[in-house]
């Protein structure tokens, strides 16, 4: 079993639009709207590999039926703490060209009594599962030092622990010392105050990170894909798609296919090939952070994995 603390969970609208102007009225073209969220995408993904993975999350009275229909529906057991405000709402607007923009909603101030029930909810998970992700922003309420928090209680209880956040939280994260972090570009160059844009540098970051005590420290790249740092070295993989409809989530089912290759004991270079795979199939689709098992399965043998350092 896979915990995985989502624990700011959205209402996701991906809008399509010619062109976007500021300043100008827009007329939408196509519009889809999904549960999301980076802790969601990433269980619902988990399941989609056939792995048994449990959610926990924020859900409000107008938005409870359609996740928790959409979770059981894809196999994702979901323990929904259920706030007096409204879920946070999070757009993605693409041009006719392909570019999209990206509108994260700031989302709701939990009370001290919604904090505490979403923690009690992630600890009694943690306990019952074999490895755990934090993933994602934190809900107002919650002091950035918590996911460092949640990782010590993981590590006391014998689990393993990976991490996707940013800023602050990210920053903490990384002094309690979990076995795996993945932030993506931007992150990777906030966290260290540089560009890392080019697999060099990122393959770098990742041995630092390794030196500083992360064991499986994973730096995704978009188009150049993602590379990984372990005691052998650094691994890089890479798959080259001829269309992507949507690569936001990409990321999250990156780190799902990551777990899942480590909860089946799979060697790093072969976990990184599982979680590229699973990035990529992603972005084939117009669905926010959400693979199709066949997807993953065709292009894990066009997966390129080599040791770079």
């Amino acid at each position: 079993m896979i915990t995985v603390a989502g624990f700011n969970t959205a209402i996701d609208r991906f809008i399509h639009l010619d062109a976007l102007n500021p300043g100008e009225v827009h007329r939408v073209r196509a519009e889809q709207v999904y549960p999301g969220g980076k802790g969601l995408h990433v269980a619902q993904t988990i399941a989609a590999l056939g792995e048994r993975v449990q959610l926990v999350g924020l859900v409000d009275a107008q938005h409870r039926t359609l996740i928790s229909q959409r979770m059981s529906e894809r196999g994702v057991l979901f323990h929904g703490v259920e706030i007096a405000g409204e879920l946070r709402h999070c757009l993605a607007l693409q041009e006719a060209t392909g570019n999209i923009t990206e509108i994260l909603g700031q989302g709701p101030l939990l009370s001290r009594a919604e904090c505490d029930a979403l923690l009690r909810d992630f600890c009694r998970s943690a306990d019952e599962s074999d490895l755990v992700i934090l993933s994602g922003s934190l809900p107002r309420g919650f002091p950035t030092t918590i996911y460092a928090q949640l990782i010590d209680y993981v590590k006391g209880i014998g689990k393993r622990c990976l991490v996707d956040a940013s800023g602050e939280a990210m920053r903490h994260a990384l002094g309690a010392k979990p076995f795996t972090i993945k932030p993506n570009r931007d992150e990777i160059s906030e966290l260290f105050g540089r560009a890392i844009d080019q697999l060099d540098s990122a393959a770098e970051a990742a041995r630092a990170l390794h030196a500083d005590g992360i064991a499986l420290p994973v730096v995704s790249m978009g188009a150049l894909g993602a590379v990984c740092a372990d005691n052998d070295g650094v691994w890089h993989a890479a798959v080259e798609l001829t269309q992507s409809r949507n690569s936001v989530g990409s990321g999250d089912c990156l780190l799902a296919g990551m777990a899942v290759a480590l909860e089946r004991g799979l060697p790093h270079g072969e976990a990184l090939r599982l979680g590229v795979a699973c990035g990529a199939a992603n972005a084939m689709h117009e669905e926010t952070g959400y693979v199709r098992r066949t997807d993953v399965d065709a292009l894990l043998p066009k997966v390129r994995v080599e040791r770079i350092h």
